[in-house]
């Protein structure tokens, strides 16, 4: 074993949960080899050696990821190549085939001309601090790697993953269910998914795509559930499902075409807990509406505010002991889904178990909650060396005027209207805000006191619909 000249991975890449930039320009093919080094660095330090690379559709994601297998076995690791697939599935053959760690190439929900990696290691996600010190270590080569096809007991990745999650939805009723795969890489599997279900399934934007022609994936933008809208409209069907660019978030729509928010849905996926009188914790982001947190203490459970962050809503799920945990957007968690991590595919056969155990449909669901006037989640463009200073100069404005404040992540500011939140995105140069009131004159009121917070720290108060 000898240290070499080897590339180092750009800092600029290195995010909060994982690494992402726009490929030619932040991220290229040096960054993915130099990632698989490090990664095999890291992994012999804690006598890790079984790796798993899968990869989604993006039109750069076949080079980045060979790129990244070729550091991986030069650093010595041994590679089970998944295939194209959803970030799931390879979480799902890290956790079938008990391998050591595994390797997602994805820009996730990013515009079409970005794409990154997501890491996890000894079955946890490797991020923050753990991400720094693994960019930072010393690369070296190896003898002794290689690689290969992912297989258990002779069958792919891909046909493993299907056969569990059917195995899951045996009792699932027959519904008619328009899925959205938005062209991302949940495309690649779910034909062989949905021939196996019972009910009606129809299929839009299944053609993995890596331009996303159709729509941005990102289900939780209202804009672009609208083709499922129509789709379950016009089809008369029961519910839609849409999921991101890699499978691990999910948007859901009822039959009327209504949004089911993912804290509404974390709420109905929550019932069953509730009722079983073991007062469970339910997890959801500083971002969820009073309605979820309210509901869960009125049924007997005890709401847990977690600050945003797909990878810190795990955390806390796996801290206070809860049987599921989620965030607004769309990443919901299940403590029993492989490494309890964020499945949509998975969350969607639990939303149709659900609702066949519950015996009523969506709609009635979403009728029998509390009515508010809330805001989807609004992304407001910030520059990345800006974030956080605004985040501090909205809390030294409202700590001056004597408001009360939740800092559990960003500002939470409770009035007699409702609430309104205000916080850092940590994947993208944005700070991201919601509001939620009893009505629709107070959501503007709140709505108003916010966006002069944001005028005041130079950002533009046009919120994005």
């Amino acid at each position: 074993m000898h240290a070499v000249a080897l590339p180092r991975i750009n800092p600029a890449v290195v995010r909060s949960y994982d690494i992402r930039g726009c490929v030619g320009r932040q991220l290229g093919l040096d960054d993915a080899y130099a990632l698989g080094l490090a990664y095999a660095a890291v992994a012999h330090s804690q006598r890790k050696r079984r790796i798993a690379v899968c990869r989604d559709g993006r039109l750069t994601s076949p080079e980045l990821e060979q790129a990244l297998i070729d550091g991986l076995v030069q650093g010595g690791l041994h590679v089970h190549r998944v295939g194209l697939g959803p970030t799931p599935q390879m979480y799902f053959a890290v956790h079938a085939a008990r391998l050591d760690g595994g390797i997602m190439v994805t820009g996730s929900h990013n515009p079409p001309e970005h794409n990154g990696f997501k890491l996890l290691l000894g079955g946890e996600p490797v991020f923050g601090p753990a991400l720094q010190a693994l960019v930072a270590a010393i690369p070296f080569a190896r003898a002794g790697g290689s690689v290969c096809e992912f297989a258990i007991d002779k069958i792919d990745a891909a046909q493993a993953y299907v056969g569990r999650l059917a195995a899951m939805a045996e009792r699932v009723p027959a519904m008619h269910v328009v899925w959205d795969c938005g062209n991302g890489a949940v495309g690649a599997v779910i034909g062989a998914l949905t021939r196996r279900l019972p009910g009606r399934h129809t299929l839009i934007n299944a053609v993995v795509d890596g331009r996303f022609p159709a729509h941005h994936p990102d289900p939780s933008v209202p804009q672009n559930l609208r083709e499922l809208q129509a789709a379950v409209l016009g089809q008369r069907a029961d519910i839609g499902v849409a999921f991101d660019g890699d499978g691990d978030r999910i948007g859901i729509v009822d039959s009327t075409g209504a949004i089911i928010w993912p804290d509404q849905v974390l709420l109905l996926l929550a019932l069953e807990a509730l009722a079983t009188g073991t007062h469970p914790s339910i997890v959801a982001d500083v971002k969820s509406s009073q309605v979820l947190f309210d509901e869960v203490e009125r049924l007997g459970g005890r709401a847990v505010m977690a600050p945003s962050g797909y990878v810190i809503v795990r955390a806390a799920m796996l801290r206070e002991g809860a049987p599921l945990a989620g965030e607004m957007s769309g990443h919901i968690f299940f403590a029993d889904c492989w490494h309890a991590t964020d499945d949509a595919l998975f969350v969607a056969i639990r939303v149709l178990l659900a609702l066949g155990r519950q015996g009523r449909c969506l709609a009635d669901f979403r009728a029998s909650l509390p009515q508010t006037a809330a805001t989807p989640e609004l992304r407001l463009p910030c520059p990345e060396q800006r974030k956080k200073q605004v985040i501090r100069e909205v809390f030294a404005r409202l700590a001056a005027a004597g408001v009360s404040v939740d800092d559990t992540d960003g500002v939470r500011v409770t009035t007699e209207e409702g609430w309104w939140l205000l916080r850092a995105s940590g994947t993208e140069p944005k700070l991201t805000a919601r509001c939620e009131a009893a009505n629709a004159a107070g959501l503007e009121r709140l709505q108003r006191e916010l966006m002069s917070h944001l005028r005041q720290s130079g950002i533009s108060s046009q919120a994005p619909s």
